[in-house]
């Protein structure tokens, strides 16, 4: 399952199962689950944690240094991947640093297109979508069930919420809420991801309900502290809006409007 021309060092733990293409590079406390399988001439730098059922594909670059300047080599520096991703060709997936967190961690069952870039520090929850040159800059995090449209950049230190979409090529400086569509340069919210969520099991009644606090935030030409106040009762009886609300409330960067 190992082609003889692949370079395996002794330090590196390989799952049962484990398939290794053609001119591979595993370094040492790179750690990959069982049944994965790793494409021709990508290379895996360690210390990183790969799970199972992965499949990596040829000339990635996984675990790689951090991308800034303030890293020193520092051994606080760790790449975590869950089970079941699919990681397309030529893509490149850097370790955290120490000033956020140590580690990089991506979850289970995502799909990662070709030439995607994740760097340092990002937190990708499960079942998300890269579509291909989708790019994350350093501290980003998405959550689950979100789609990066080809070519969208996000900029550091922000958050795309859960279920959102960024259409193709956009430019993301500001946290995403969830269920919600942003396009543009920079990225601008265009309306709610009604699809997205009937994919994810969101009853007519569910969306019906969030497109009226879509329409609350983005369509009435209120101050966001004002709205959020309006969609407060509604909170209370629909976990959808109460999720909606929170994420404003909990933003670092701010929110696109």
């Amino acid at each position: 399952m190992i082609h003889p021309t692949a370079i395996i060092h002794p330090g590196a733990s390989i799952g049962d199962g484990v398939r290794v293409g053609p001119y591979a590079v595993i370094g040492d406390a790179v750690t990959i689950g069982d049944g994965s399988s790793i494409g021709s001439h990508t290379l895996i730098h360690g210390p990183a944690r790969i799970g199972r059922e992965n499949q990596i594909h040829a000339f990635c670059s996984i675990g790689t240094d951090p991308q800034d300047r303030k890293f020193a080599g520092e051994s606080e520096s760790e790449l975590e991947i869950g089970d079941g991703n699919v990681i397309r060709e030529y893509c490149s997936i850097n370790r955290g640093t120490r000033g956020g967190g140590g580690v990089t961690r991506i979850g289970t069952g995502n799909w990662i297109l070709a030439y995607v870039h994740i760097a340092h520090d990002c937190h990708v929850g499960d079942r998300v979508l890269f579509a291909n040159n989708a790019t994350l800059a350093g501290h980003v995090r998405v959550d689950d069930d979100a789609v990066l449209g080809g070519f969208t950049g996000v900029h550091q230190f922000c958050r795309i919420g859960r279920c959102a979409l960024t259409a193709i090529s956009s430019v993301v400086v500001k946290d995403v809420p969830p269920f919600v569509i942003v396009s543009g340069n920079t990225a601008r919210p265009r309306c709610l991801n009604r699809i997205g969520l009937r994919r994810h099991g969101y009853g007519e009644a569910a969306i019906h309900v969030l497109q009226s606090a879509f329409r609350t935030v983005y369509r009435e030409h209120r101050l966001l502290a004002e709205a959020l106040a309006e969609l407060k009762t509604l909170a209370q009886t629909h976990p959808e809006v109460a999720e909606f609300v929170s994420f404003f409330n909990g933003t670092v960067r701010g929110v696109v409007r």
